[in-house]
């Protein structure tokens, strides 16, 4: 088994990423948090019913939708070195379908896995990870993102297995961090996430950051 990325090379490519946008990307993701706690409360009153509630939860999902696209377009303009576009979350939008779907059938199967002595939950994870990235980059749609990434992953499970614990350590220090750290840890680990991507995805590639 070759292993196409180190987990060196992807944590410095990642941080130098964030670095390059550090403002943007953590305020963006400050910004989604404070919108998404400020909606819920606000709407938290209007709840008594079941099919508000139904609507309502609808709504913050495809908020929640809606950013996570945006923001991982956003990832990848930061790998670019160009700065990251609020546009991206309008363009992104229109892929929500693709998105929800595919991440439900993502979800099912990795529950399914998990009730199997949870290990082959945690496979199925690691080997369906990289879908949203495929939606946001290749346009790929539901069967497609997820086939491409159980072929991207094929003989990286042992280095994704390893690379996930080290971004549950950032996580974690993130959070003894007084819960602040958290703003910082997140799009790291998201960067992390897209940098590896680009790596299966395109291993002849090299990834440079903010180079010209």
């Amino acid at each position: 088994m070759e292993t196409k990325f180190t987990i060196s090379e992807v944590l410095s490519a990642s941080w130098a990423a964030l670095k390059s946008q550090i403002w943007i990307l953590v305020g963006l993701f400050i910004g989604y948090v404070i919108l998404y706690l400020v909606f819920t409360m606000l709407l938290a009153p209007a709840m008594g019913s079941v099919a508000i509630s139904i609507i309502i939860n609808l709504i913050l999902c495809v908020i929640s939708l809606i950013f996570t696209l945006g923001y991982i377009k956003n990832l990848f303009q930061a790998l670019d070195g160009e700065e990251p576009q609020f546009s991206a979350y309008g363009q992104q939008a229109r892929k929500i379908g693709t998105y929800f779907v595919a991440g439900l059938i993502s979800g099912i199967l990795i529950l399914i896995g998990t009730l199997l002595l949870i290990i082959p939950g945690v496979y199925i994870a690691l080997r369906l990870q990289f879908y949203v990235a495929l939606i946001v980059e290749e346009d790929a749609g539901i069967i497609e993102s997820l086939q491409k990434s159980w072929d991207m992953t094929k003989d990286q499970v042992l280095p994704l297995l390893l690379l996930a614990l080290v971004m549950l350590g950032i996580c974690i220090a993130g959070f003894i961090l007084l819960g602040v750290g958290i703003f910082v840890a997140y799009p790291l680990i998201m960067l992390m996430q897209c940098c590896v991507y680009r790596k299966l995805n395109s291993p002849l590639n090299s990834i440079e950051v903010g180079e010209e």
